[in-house]
């Protein structure tokens, strides 16, 4: 390797020195620790108390805060919250609004008993999905408005690591305070899950902290405000004042996102949603059956739990950390192809698996070639989808863009069941692999076709100051 080109990499990895990207990495702590707390660690505390199975499915239910937070989202853009805004600003005063309503929350999940009232529990652990959901929707604005596109893939990394991170305290780190201050693990005690949760409350300081001590990202929004204004004058000649205020607003936090969207993009929007829809399609077909292939072919759950969680999560956030590092160095489109390209290729290595059988080392570097390439593909999509936005709407639309991403991917992997039992593991990881291959074309059509405008927007907005910036922080 030549020294200009291992310069150009030490520049490119020194990315990760900004304090932007830690600021990311503990905002991504105080987003992933929620998640668990209403999922499978409240699952855990409600079977130990003896809640019926059928009580603890209604319970999953409370998901839906998180598949629907894009209903919300104009709110995030548009709307000023009294006091929070004004100190710290739209992004962190929602934010910070966000963050004390979960430890609200988490608070009184703490302070609950499921035996004696689980109704008051599952309102507070839909109160914690709400506030969770919405610190993920402000938390990616802020990502977003704060660095340019080629800096989003090493924030995305760093957000992954913190909030893996954090879903580990919540499960892992819940379940052992829990055990700890359990004198008898052979009988319920309420008192030592009541303590955990109020440990996960305390935890949650560190995303606070975090918000007081960043600096608010600067936010374009003169335009939208200038057309709200014009419209809101437009309907005032035919409506009350206050209807016309609610209805001009309404226009411009949920329609005027998908007008901008399209008027930059134009014709080739079409192929850019086509491509967000597909991007993950080979990821999510072969994974949703993951597990259910590692059963089947004789893995015992000690094996498959220490295997993608400890060497799956490992290799996802190095791949992760990887994907910033290339995407800084070769630019987004580049990246994202070769993300694409990997996972494809990767779901030929289950093929393989399900030839050999039962082989926990094949298993292992399998699972772990598959994370490090989903990590890649992650990063570069994440920053991808964050380019698209614009300033004013970020959070209105990258929470419409990331819902897109999943919707026909799901509806796919739907099938994957009765593939399996017709062609077997074998044929199905292959065509897991094929139809990732198509996503390269839609990545080429939308690289060709995308507007020569947006292109040069996007190479004013180069994080070679940035990376320069962090070198010379770094120096001092």
């Amino acid at each position: 390797m030549t020294t200009s080109t291992q310069s150009r990499f030490k520049d490119a990895l020194s990315i990760y020195c900004h304090k932007r990207v830690l600021v990311l990495l503990l905002l991504g702590f105080s987003a992933g620790l929620p998640l668990m707390l209403v999922f499978s660690t409240l699952s855990f505390w409600l079977r130990e108390a003896g809640i019926d199975r059928t009580a603890i499915g209604y319970f999953s239910w409370i998901a839906l805060a998180y598949g629907f937070k894009w209903a919300w989202s104009p709110l995030v853009d548009r709307l000023s919250l009294p006091i929070f805004t004004k100190l710290l600003g739209r992004r962190r005063g929602w934010m910070l609004f966000a963050q004390l309503l979960l430890v609200i929350a988490i608070l009184g999940m703490s302070q609950s008993d499921p035996l004696k009232d689980l109704e008051r529990l599952a309102l507070f652990a839909l109160m914690v999905a709400f506030a969770s959901a919405t610190q993920d929707i402000v938390i990616d604005a802020f990502r977003i408005d704060s660095a340019p596109e080629k800096m989003q893939a090493a924030l995305a990394a760093a957000y992954q690591v913190g909030y893996r991170s954090a879903m580990i305290v919540a499960t892992a780190g819940a379940l052992t305070i829990a055990a700890w201050l359990d004198p008898d693990s052979e009988v319920y005690n309420l008192a030592s899950w009541q303590m955990a949760y109020l440990v996960m409350a305390g935890l949650m300081s560190v995303g606070i902290i975090t918000t007081l001590m960043s600096r608010e990202p600067q936010v374009e929004s003169r335009e939208a405000d200038e057309k709200e204004a014009e419209l809101k004058l437009a309907l005032a000649q035919k409506y009350p004042k206050p209807v016309a205020a609610t209805l001009s607003w309404l226009y411009t936090a949920s329609v005027l996102p998908f007008i901008d969207f399209f008027k930059r993009y134009g014709r080739s929007a079409i192929l850019i949603l086509l491509l967000i829809s597909c991007y993950r399609i080979s990821d999510i077909v072969m994974g949703i059956m993951a597990n259910v292939f590692y059963v089947d072919m004789g893995f015992a759950k000690a094996e498959i739990a220490t295997i993608s969680k400890v060497y799956g999560l490992i290799m996802t956030l190095v791949g992760a950390g990887a994907g910033g590092v290339l995407l800084a160095r070769y630019g987004t489109m580049k990246i994202l192809f070769l993300g694409a390209f990997m996972v494809a290729i990767t779901n030929l290595l289950f093929a393989y698996q399900a030839v050999v059988g039962y082989n926990v080392s094949l298993l292992t570097a399998v699972i772990s070639i598959d994370n490090f390439s989903a990590g890649i593909a992650t990063a570069a999509f994440i920053a991808y989808l964050s380019s698209l936005t614009s300033n004013g709407y970020s959070a209105t639309q990258y929470a419409l863009l990331s819902s897109i991403m999943l919707l026909f991917p799901k509806f796919v992997a739907g099938f994957s069941g009765v593939y399996i039992d017709a062609f077997g593991y074998v044929n199905f990881f292959v065509a897991a692999s094929i139809i990732g291959f198509p996503v390269l074309g839609l990545i080429w059509l939308v690289q060709k076709y995308t507007p020569k405008a947006q292109k040069e927007q996007k190479q004013e907005t180069s994080a070679q100051p940035i990376i320069n910036e962090a070198v010379n922080e770094k120096a001092r």
